[in-house]
């Protein structure tokens, strides 16, 4: 069998059929759907029940969160790639068969990948409008992913395909009890390893609110001045010499730019002083013209117009391709 697709189920009884029939459409055909049901109280687990397709499975577990429902999805998985799709989102009719090019054109990679589109919040039923494809889909071999992440998006949860020897050996592959960043997580290592081919077409569709999404891509700790758990493990690894000296280089400035991602929030919040903290602690890219942006916003913008210029700046970096603007 070629690929699992893993979708961790928690109370999304509304969505979870319409995303599993967009796996059940997709024309490259062989592969399995592993329902982990971490749970539910909503009755999601039992519609999934009621689907007569023999590719799907539904496995049971007590509510532990989506990273240990992932694992659990890795465990249970039979194919030779394990994809992740959350249990209210979307895959194209060809997202498989586009993983296929990406394999078959760099066969040496662990990781393949589609870009992504956002799809607003809505109750009920609803369809992405897909873009139409080219025949020659054109596909980018991502080297350095810290320093492409900064260009802008480039994956998504459910964008992602990764070959199940390779998560069998890092397991866990997400990190239990954590919900922020997880999936984040698990990309950086992988790229640290081998590259990442990715698909440039948006062959799966995120369902989100924008204005609830604009920390979605940045990773916030948990009290103002506390250090995320990603970046602790971000700095151990540089610190432990696992990474070669340029991973170590793109690492830091990233680590950098986030902590102005952090600066930002904390001003939207009303929190001048820890964002001062967090701009100090991203002085590394003080270089750069978005450090000194976000002190201009520090020292003079009011809160209001912060978070307006960060939903600008989300709905820009999703609904198009990475631009100069992604570094402001």
């Amino acid at each position: 069998m070629k690929f699992s697709i893993v979708i961790p189920l928690y109370n999304k009884a509304a969505y979870i059929l319409e995303t599993i029939d967009s796996v059940l459409a997709q024309t490259f055909t062989d592969f399995e759907v592993v329902v982990i049901d971490d749970g539910s109280k909503d009755g999601g687990a039992e519609l999934v029940e009621t689907i007569t397709d023999v590719r799907v499975r539904l496995v049971r577990q007590a509510n532990a969160g989506v990273s240990v429902a992932r694992n659990h999805g890795v465990e249970q998985s039979r194919g030779e790639w394990v994809v992740f799709l959350d249990a209210d989102d979307w895959h194209h009719p060809d997202f498989l068969a586009s993983l296929i090019q990406a394999q078959q054109l760099h066969p040496q990679v662990d990781t393949v990948a589609s870009q992504y589109m956002l799809m607003p919040q809505s109750e009920g039923r609803c369809s992405p409008d897909w873009p139409a494809l080219e025949k020659a889909l054109s596909i980018e071999l991502i080297t350095d992913l810290p320093t492409r992440w900064m260009q802008g998006p480039s994956l998504c949860t459910g964008s992602v395909a990764v070959r199940a020897t390779r998560l069998r050996q890092m397991q866990p592959c997400f990190p239990p009890g954590e919900s922020q960043a997880e999936d984040l997580d698990l990309w950086f290592r992988l790229a640290e390893q081998t590259p990442v081919a990715l698909v440039e077409a948006p062959l799966m569709a995120y369902r989100v609110d924008i204005r609830d999404s604009l920390s979605g891509n940045h990773v916030m700790p948990e009290s103002p001045f506390s250090v995320p758990g990603f970046h602790q493990r971000i700095l151990a690894r540089i610190e432990s010499g696992a990474m070669s000296a340029p991973q170590r280089r793109s690492a830091l400035q990233f680590l950098a730019q986030q902590h102005l991602d952090i600066a930002r929030h904390n001003a939207v919040s009303g929190k001048r002083l820890q964002g001062y903290v967090w701009l100090l602690r991203g002085c590394r890219a003080a270089t750069t013209k978005r450090w000194w942006l976000t002190a201009i916003m520090l020292l003079f913008w009011p809160a209001k117009l912060i978070s307006q210029w960060e939903l600008w700046r989300a709905r820009r970096s999703v609904y198009s391709k990475p631009a100069s603007d992604a570094s402001l």
